[in-house]
């Protein structure tokens, strides 16, 4: 089996991008050309700007919170094999695990940010003891991918 999280990862940039185009155009029509009148709401323009500003910001730098990271995942072969990388204003270092399938030792997930960040830590037999990979954030995942990602992974943990 084989999938990735292209689609959700270049919606994710799009709208990061349509949002920059967004906040100068609010930029431009509230000071450069004065369309928008103030105070509106009862506010003026300095709070609405600290306001939008705010909220860009955080939602610019979601991603990076929750650590979407692009993840693709393959069981074909007599491997198992993930890559990802971290996405968001500042790309990430591309990285690639590789566990042979009679090596697998089984997974561990974590949680936090009240689940919205999920993360998955995967073990690898290694002479007399076993080997812990880094997490691969798998945050960005749907829930069909991640529902196949630990069936799959279930599958290759050796029966004890």
């Amino acid at each position: 089996m084989t999938f990735n999280n292209s689609r959700k990862i270049i919606r994710i940039r799009i709208r990061l991008f349509m949002m920059t185009v967004l906040f100068f155009i609010y930029i431009a029509l509230a000071y450069a050309f004065r369309v928008i009148k103030f105070p509106f709401l009862g506010l003026d323009d300095n709070i609405w700007t600290l306001i939008i500003a705010f909220v860009y910001i955080f939602l610019l730098f979601l991603p990076m919170i929750l650590n979407y990271q692009y993840v693709s995942f393959s069981d074909e072969g007599d491997s198992i094999v993930i890559r990802y990388f971290t996405t968001g204003i500042i790309g990430g270092r591309k990285n690639s695990l590789e566990i042979k399938k009679s090596n697998f030792a089984g997974y561990r997930t974590e949680k936090k940010y009240f689940g919205w960040s999920k993360s998955i830590i995967l073990f690898q037999k290694a002479g007399q003891g076993m080997a812990k990979y880094p997490p691969v954030h798998v945050s960005a995942l749907s829930r069909s991918q991640l529902s196949s990602l630990f069936t799959t992974l279930d599958n290759y943990i050796p029966k004890t």
